[in-house]
């Protein structure tokens, strides 16, 4: 029973989101054998302002 969790900076369309869950959900099917019932996807949009690397947020860069 896969979970595949996926964090990314918000502002991509629906469509762009179900598209991403279909190919993760196709992906895993192949490397793993699995029912594409039993595979979850959990995509979680993320602001500029609470998302940081090398300790400054992506909002000041």
């Amino acid at each position: 029973m896969p979970l595949i969790q996926v964090s990314m900076l918000s502002g991509r369309t629906p469509e762009m989101k179900e598209k991403l869950i279909q190919k993760l959900t196709e992906a895993t099917m192949e490397a793993l054998g699995s029912n594409p019932d039993s595979i979850s996807v959990i995509l979680t949009d993320v602001e500029r302002h609470d998302w940081a690397k090398g300790g400054v947020p992506l909002s000041k860069k």
